[in-house]
């Protein structure tokens, strides 16, 4: 089951090099991938932050095991609010968005008008004018429509209008037609029709889209092609864009959340979560606006003016202003967890730890906006209430409601799987270092181990994820007073290889793959061609390459093959890798091809590659040095580093010889 560089991934290697916590079990590898090749080839090369690994379908490339700081424990009223969030994640689920949906219910019935002098102070003149115009004359009176179109082909003009003024005054919801005529000079007719309801009012929408239903017959009977206008219809119209581009609008700003924080998170979860978050906290602040501002439920307790509808740009205001601020919350908090997760590999418990980290904030941020909204309520104007009222209820719903207790309880539900991304999609989206600690990190290293230091690899005090302690021989640049348990330091330059041997094979190929940018590095410092892991690992996995040997069939899928058959499997990825032209070439499991011809192949195969590109370096691992010597190519200058022959079981992953 070979594959092209390009499609390629080491999830099983992965796997086999971490820790996998029982309750966070890891998925199966992608079906027909397969994972025995890791080209890595990424044009972009992107800065990656401390959990710079690729993730995948199938496994969690930043959960680091071995070296991890265990999580620390939560107290304090923080502390109690995510325990119990979390206790029974499926049940805050559930009771936190039925509260919403119950809320976001009577958004149904929400009414978009544009504010007319019926919305003032009841002492204003235009209020008082308004009011006195309501009670003598009616509330159509207050916002007459007016019909008009071109007449200027008609023979009688004055006898034209007065038909079409006769049978406007006939339609219902029409009190009364007081002017039906041509213009002056005759070539525009004129007609001012006073609707039965208020100007804000269904009853006058409705009319409005009768007047329109009737353009075809009109225009048919008398040659006319009419058009209804005036500031009543011009509100009604805008409101009704305004209304229609709410969709849109919100496709927008979601679609535009997925995809900024799956760039951020490398995750698919957590931006998936946020957006269904904020729908669910715009909706909700729909609801309850509509429930004060449209129905009237304790309106006067608010002092709320006016009801029966709400300023038409409104849900646009809301929907915007909103969105900034969830998504700075979701920032504020999934961030902190973002960051637990990457330094204990426990899902669950950095949900806990990132919690109490960041609540504080996300508390603090959302009371000050909360009480600089909800000050424009009591007493406020009317065009500005129902905004001020939905942006309070949006943001009191979406920090407390939202961001610290159903967001908790879906990622602590998701476990592990929170934190992963499709391979593919991982290489399509940029890598954005957003607090600056990657590239603080590789300034620090820019002079590293020298200035102008042009090494393939450099290692000082390197640990390994899964890999345990990393102790190396005499031929590795290790300082004679340095504790050799502390780590690999070596320094390997172009043209040469490293060869790893001891150990088990979980830990030789933990340490090739954080080598290669593909696990996390939990300790000392290490640039790879000259860029530094882990903040440059998407770089590093452009310009590498990782073979495994010893993976015949790694998903077992296939079926069963001779072993001429699996080493020749063997030496097709290795040709692929080599033909995607990287700078480093990791090879594991030297010393599992057994047979000498296919050993000689991958020999020649490696010679003809130094021929062509004699800065290539090897990084080679296998239980035997003399079976990983075996595979150089006769001259190349060689490095040894020797990991632990004994190693403590319990760091090994279920099922690692």
């Amino acid at each position: 089951m070979d594959g092209s560089p390009d499609e390629t991934t080491d999830a099983a290697d992965a796997r086999e090099a971490a820790d996998a916590a029982p309750a966070d079990s890891s998925p199966e590898v992608e079906p027909g991938v397969d994972p025995g090749v890791e080209s890595g080839v990424d044009p972009r090369g992107e800065s990656r932050g401390e959990s710079d690994v690729e993730p995948d379908s199938g496994a969690d490339r930043s959960s680091p095991v071995d070296g991890a700081v265990p999580a620390p424990a939560v107290h304090g009223f923080f502390g109690g609010w995510v325990r119990a969030v979390t206790r029974i994640p499926v049940l805050t689920i559930v009771l936190v968005v039925l509260a919403l949906g119950a809320a976001a219910v009577p958004a149904a019935q929400l009414r978009l008008a544009l504010p007319d002098a019926g919305t003032l102070e009841p002492d204003a003149p235009g209020r008082v004018a308004y009011d006195l115009v309501d009670r003598h004359f009616g509330p159509g009176w207050n916002g007459p429509l007016v019909v008009t179109g071109q007449v200027i082909q008609s023979d009688d003009p004055v006898g034209l209008m007065d038909d079409l003024g006769d049978e406007i005054a006939a339609l219902p919801g029409v009190v009364a037609v007081p002017l039906a005529t041509p213009n002056e000079p005759g070539d525009t007719g004129i007609v001012q029709v006073i609707p039965d309801g208020a100007p804000d009012s269904e009853a006058t929408a409705a009319l409005v889209a009768d007047l329109r239903a009737h353009h075809d017959r009109w225009l048919d009977e008398y040659g006319v092609e009419l058009s209804v206008t005036g500031y009543t219809a011009a509100g009604i119209d805008i409101s009704a864009r305004l209304g229609g581009a709410l969709l849109p609008f919100g496709l927008l700003v979601v679609g535009l959340s997925l995809v900024l924080l799956a760039m951020v998170f490398r995750s698919i979860a957590v931006p998936v979560t946020a957006a269904a978050g904020y729908a669910l906290s715009v909706a909700a602040a729909f609801g309850l606006t509509t429930l004060v501002f449209v129905d009237g439920v304790g309106a006067d307790a608010l002092g709320v003016e006016s009801t029966g509808d709400v300023i038409s740009f409104m849900p646009i205001i809301l929907m915007g202003v909103l969105f900034g601020l969830a998504m700075d919350y979701e920032v504020f908090l999934v961030s902190r967890m973002r960051e637990a997760y990457a330094r204990n590999g426990d899902a669950k418990a950095a949900v806990r730890t990132g919690f109490v980290g960041s609540a504080r904030v996300v508390t603090a941020a959302a009371i000050i906006m909360f009480s600089v909204f909800v000050a424009f309520v009591p007493g406020g104007d009317a065009s500005i209430q129902p905004i001020a009222f939905g942006l309070a209820a949006g943001v009191a719903i979406d920090a407390f409601l939202v961001r610290m207790t159903l967001i908790p309880a879906l990622l602590h539900l998701l476990g592990r799987a929170a934190w992963t991304m499709p391979r593919s999609l991982d290489r399509a989206l940029p890598h954005f270092d957003v607090e600056g600690d990657a590239l603080a990190e590789e300034l620090a290293l820019a002079d590293w181990p020298e200035p102008g230091a042009e090494d393939a690899i450099a290692a000082e005090g390197v640990r390994v994820a899964g890999a345990g302690r990393t102790a190396v021989d005499a031929d590795a640049a290790l300082d004679a007073d340095e504790d050799p348990a502390a780590g690999l330091t070596v320094r390997l330059a172009p043209g040469e290889a490293l060869v790893v041997t001891g150990g088990t094979a979980a830990a030789r190929r933990a340490l090739l793959l954080a080598l290669g940018g593909r696990l996390p590095v939990v300790a000392g410092r290490l640039t790879v061609t000259g860029l530094a892991v882990p903040p440059r690992g998407a770089s590093v996995r452009s310009r590498t390459a990782f073979v495994r040997l010893d993976a015949a069939d790694p998903d077992g899928a296939g079926p069963a093959q001779g072993a001429a058959d699996d080493d020749r499997r063997v030496l097709d990825r290795l040709v692929a890798a080599l033909d995607a032209q990287p700078r480093i070439l990791y090879l594991d499991g030297a010393d599992a091809v057994g047979a000498p011809s296919i050993r000689a192949d991958l020999r020649d195969a490696l010679r003809r590659a130094l021929a062509h590109a004699p800065g290539l370096a090897l990084v080679v691992a296998a239980e035997d040095e003399h079976a990983a010597r075996e595979l150089l190519p006769a001259g190349t200058p060689v490095i040894e580093a020797a990991l632990p022959s004994a190693a403590d079981p319990a760091r090994l992953p279920a099922g690692v010889p």
